[in-house]
């Protein structure tokens, strides 16, 4: 990548990207009662920090993650960022989805190029910023194409490209592999890890892997079977840069118990709920 198509990068210590979230409670009204989703939920993220949340299904990661992103207003409790309350969605934040959200009648060049041409951001003309980022993840020769055109993982490195062009202060990643084989997935945790690493933005990332939290994260919190509390820190000391010789180590071995401990029993609450 030359000089003048990489992305502007920030070489300092990350400055923003603060996100406090506040004794955060989300209940949903339905046609006959209340569910809970998230409870009193609190949690810091520094600048520049990798944070998986992750929980068995049903406790309330994405809700969590709706909060933050803004597309989903607290019961009680707040969320901020840089000290600012989120009630609305907006720039600052940039989000990946399991499943792709590119704009299918738009090429590849013209979907990254979509948020700095609305926004105004970025350092240069919309379709500069969208041919740096492409050169970025590799995929430069796909300019032309449609989502359709490519590969889940192909499709997922276009949608992180795209969140990541509005040069946003806090990444929010929603199970982004997910849907990958496991290949294509361990390939796309170590491209994520690279990114971050040379952009330095806030990451929160849901996952209900645990493998995939201890490789990915500084910092994992459980939440607890719905209603969602996060129960546990486990901070992940593992050098960085990670790699697959990681996965193999002892202290990998034992953080993965560590979480997997949580992740049991709150698995098997779970599951004594949905049979009562």
């Amino acid at each position: 990548m030359t000089q003048e198509t990489k992305p502007h990068v920030n070489q300092n210590t990350p400055t923003r990207g603060h996100v406090i979230i506040d004794d955060v409670s989300i209940v949903f009204s339905g046609r006959n009662a209340e569910t809970t989703a998230v409870k009193n939920a609190s949690a810091e993220i520094k600048p520049g920090e990798f944070v998986c949340l992750l929980g068995p299904s049903g406790s309330g990661k994405s809700t969590l993650l709706n909060a933050v992103a803004g597309f989903i207003a607290p019961t009680s409790g707040a969320v901020r960022i840089d000290g600012e309350q989120i009630n609305t969605p907006g720039p600052d934040r940039g989000m990946v989805f399991q499943q792709h959200s590119l704009f299918p009648w738009k090429t590849v060049l013209q979907n990254i190029a979509f948020g700095p041409r609305v926004s105004g951001r970025g350092n240069s003309t919309p379709l500069h910023e969208a041919r740096a980022f492409l050169e970025m993840i590799g995929l430069s020769k796909y300019a032309d194409s449609y989502p359709k055109e490519l590969s889940g993982g192909m499709q997922q490195r276009v949608g992180i490209a795209r969140a990541l062009a509005n040069y946003p202060s806090v990444l929010l990643m929603d199970e982004p592999f997910g849907a990958l084989d496991s290949q294509t997935r361990a390939m796309m945790q170590e491209n994520l890890v690279s990114i971050w690493r040379e952009f330095g933005t806030t990451v929160l990332f849901v996952t209900h892997d645990v493998d995939e939290a201890v490789f990915l994260a500084d910092r994992v919190l459980i939440m607890s079977a719905g209603p969602g509390e996060i129960i546990k820190e486990v901070k992940v000391p593992l050098a960085r840069p990670r790699g697959p010789e990681t996965i193999a180590s002892a202290e990998f071995v034992a953080l993965r118990a560590a979480c997997l401990d949580v992740i049991r029993v709150e698995s098997l609450k779970a599951f004594e709920r949905q049979n009562e």
